[in-house]
């Protein structure tokens, strides 16, 4: 039952997230899955890594996906992500706790300065509303 409850609660908050919640909330699931793949290189769980780094890969996918290519920082943006999914390749496939902590760091930069930029502009829409 409470995994239905958790399910629930997560769709609800997809459904109703504004677009910069969405990206928030894929940065998030990401570094989720990150942490818990580093967890599970430490305790020697191989399967729960390459499940958790698949996972992390995904959500870079879908935030390559959902880039504006006509803006000069989407393009450094998606060479980023290409960095970070070949990072994510060799932690899985080389077991090298490395790469898994630099992709870690990284998304955490992105998901931090994401959330400043969400204050800036709700601060903004105050300032004008």
């Amino acid at each position: 039952m409470n995994q239905q409850a958790q399910q629930l609660y997560l769709r609800t908050q997809v459904s109703t997230a504004a677009p910069g919640e969405l990206t928030l909330l894929l940065f998030n699931g990401c570094i989720k899955f990150m942490k818990q793949a580093h967890e599970a290189l430490v305790t020697k769980n191989y399967n729960e890594k390459n499940v958790n780094i698949k996972k992390a890969q995904d959500i870079i996918d879908e935030l390559m996906i959902t880039l504006n290519m006509d803006y000069e920082i989407s393009k450094n943006l998606k060479m980023l992500y290409v960095f970070i999914k070949e990072q994510l390749f060799e932690a899985n496939f080389k077991l090298n706790m490395e790469c898994l902590e630099t992709s870690i760091s990284l998304v955490t930069e992105l998901r931090d300065t994401w959330v400043e930029a969400l204050k800036i502009l709700k601060n903004k829409a105050t300032v004008v509303g």
